[in-house]
């Protein structure tokens, strides 16, 4: 009895004594997060709205929804702290991620436990600072729309009978997964994926804040290869620093180290492939000249491609590269663009049955080159 008293003591001693990540470990998105809302970038309605509620703390049921990447989880979790304070935020918020803890069992246990406690009472900040610390608990679910139907039906009415003293975030990429009895009951607010000239402010900002020397075009193709998502953006950008501070001298970061991190064609990879196609392209870009072939014909185009495929480039990333130089070209018309984008629709749908990846970059480059030359 006593071996199994001093065995939980020690247990709960061990889980109490708080972790802490050396700031050269830790991942830049989460070093970087947001600690206000104020910090959160782009989504200015969003933050309007919320920072009304640090003054009233009248705070509804909330539903964030969005691309990934968008600011979402950073956030709710901004919000928290304000509204709490660091000594409060761990007995007032829970959050939970909904994609790994999605059953009905869950609702029913511990987000139920958790909504039905009061709040405890107010402590004194150790900080100094004085919060709004409002009469309620904020109980965050992190991809909600992964929950199922059964799950979502048991949480609203967790909602309504304890609404006086938990208030709920759910936070979730495709709204239309969330059920319209749970969504209605929450005041919606939409994330768009981040503008060019935010991302660059903020990836200019860690790169000065880590000492990482990057131009203007390191930071374009940082932007366009996350397309909106910043935090596959910092990720790039971490990588990018880790793999150019592996030599002695480090190397420059140049925007191909970007392209390869990210896993994307490099750009005069995929204009020369468009070039052979037939697709007329600007005589700026910048044309890879080792793997230069003349243009049409079965033998180049089947030549070409098997140079993809020996550099072992994915052939989803391929076709989607090629189907948006295509599509927003400037001088081919409409009806060779819907030729085109019906082939692209079809190798994607045959590429995720798993076709031959080899064999579909081949047909889309036969059918692309037939429709623009027509």
């Amino acid at each position: 009895m006593a071996s199994n008293f001093f065995a939980t003591k020690s247990s709960s001693n061990k889980n109490s004594v708080k972790q802490t990540v050396e700031p050269a470990l830790q991942p830049w998105v989460e070093k970087y997060r947001p600690k206000t809302i104020d910090d959160v970038s782009a989504q200015e309605h969003t933050v309007a709205v919320l920072q009304k509620t640090l003054t009233s703390t009248n705070l509804p049921h909330m539903l964030f929804y969005g691309p990934p990447g968008t600011g979402k989880t950073s956030t709710i979790l901004a919000l928290s702290r304000q509204l709490f304070g660091p000594d409060n935020f761990r007995n007032r918020v829970l959050e939970l991620n909904a994609s790994d803890e999605r059953g009905i069992s869950i609702v029913r246990e511990k987000i139920k436990n958790f909504a039905r406690q009061t709040p405890r009472a107010q402590t004194t900040a150790s900080d100094g600072k004085v919060y709004p610390c409002p009469p309620y608990k904020i109980i965050i679910l992190d991809e909600a729309d992964s929950m199922t139907q059964d799950a979502q039906g048991a949480l609203r009415r967790i909602m309504e009978t304890y609404a006086r003293i938990t208030r709920f975030c759910l936070v979730c990429n495709y709204v239309t997964r969330i059920i319209e009895p749970l969504a209605s009951r929450c005041s919606k607010f939409r994330f768009t994926p981040l503008d060019s000239e935010s991302s660059s402010l903020r990836l200019s900002h860690i790169a000065q804040q880590e000492n990482v020397p990057i131009n203007k075009s390191v930071i374009d193709a940082l932007i366009s290869t996350s397309s909106g998502d910043l935090r596959r953006a910092i990720t790039y950008l971490q990588s990018a620093s880790r793999l150019s501070s592996s030599t002695t001298p480090p190397t420059p970061i140049q925007p191909l180290d970007i392209q390869e991190i990210a896993g994307v064609v490099p750009d005069g990879v995929i204009q020369n492939f468009a070039r052979i196609l037939g697709v007329e392209i600007d005589e700026g870009m910048d044309i890879d000249d080792s793997s230069q072939q003349k243009t049409g014909g079965f033998e180049p185009i089947r030549k070409q491609v098997k140079f993809l495929m020996r550099e072992g480039y994915s052939a989803g990333q391929i076709i989607t590269q090629l189907h948006d130089l295509v599509i927003f070209h400037p001088t081919l018309n409409g009806r060779k663009k819907s030729a085109c984008a019906l082939v692209f629709a079809e190798a994607d749908k045959a590429l995720c049955d798993g076709a031959d990846e080899e064999l579909w970059v081949l047909e889309v480059g036969l059918r692309v080159h037939k429709a623009v030359s027509s």
